[in-house]
């Protein structure tokens, strides 16, 4: 399979498979908690929150392996599976329950989606992940690519502000209180950047093999 901006035939790496697996996998399953807002430590935060910040440098991970080019397009589907996926929710929750399931009622009040929230949260994905990925590249060709360490923080001290920003109006401006919306992008502006910190060391499972 030959990948742009890699040689002809070039074999993917399998650490790179397993990375994409986890990116998309990370962002469904942060959509589909995002529906519910908790409350933790005394704040008001969507429960997406504690997996969402992992694919950004899970992002880190597949740019490094597979170069800029394919992590685009990594982040344009993931997007669009994940429309999908609340789409397909949506239709499961209306088709009528089997009478002895019994629990039709409570699919359709947990996992339906709710659209303001699922098209906010997409939206802030796609933007700050190629946020990211134009921050990551400038860092990679621009700065160093020493300290790696460094990348992930960079890249992600740009990106998961404009996210939360993004996520935190989108989703929740002029329909919870301002109070309200404010302590969700607080606290998960917070854990955020504690996660990012926990997924720095991410970044060392693979070496660089693409161009940026």
């Amino acid at each position: 399979m030959k990948l742009p901006g890699r040689g002809v035939g070039a074999a993917i790496p399998a650490v790179a498979v397993i990375v994409v697996a986890l990116y998309i996998g990370a962002q469904m399953l942060a959509d589909i908690a995002s529906l519910k807002i908790g409350v933790v430590a005394g704040l008001s935060v969507d429960m997406g929150t504690f997996v969402y910040p992992f694919t950004f440098t899970l992002r880190d991970v597949v740019h490094k392996s597979l170069g800029k080019r394919n992590t685009r397009v990594l982040i344009i589907v993931a997007g669009l599976i994940n429309l999908v996926m609340a789409a397909y929710l949506l239709w499961s929750a209306l088709v009528p329950s089997d009478p002895e399931w019994g629990l039709g009622a409570e699919f359709k009040a947990v996992l339906s989606p709710v659209w303001r929230i699922v098209i906010a949260s997409i939206y802030a994905e796609v933007i700050s992940e190629l946020i990211d990925t134009e921050i990551y590249h400038w860092f990679v060709t621009k700065v160093t690519v020493r300290h790696q360490w460094a990348r992930v923080l960079v890249s992600n001290s740009v990106s998961v502000p404009v996210d939360n920003l993004l996520f935190s109006i989108g989703a929740f401006g002029w329909v919870l209180p301002g109070s309200v919306v404010a302590q969700i992008f607080l606290f998960n502006l917070l854990v955020k950047y504690a996660v990012t910190l926990i997924s720095v060391p991410l970044i060392y499972i693979t070496p660089d093999r693409a161009c940026p």
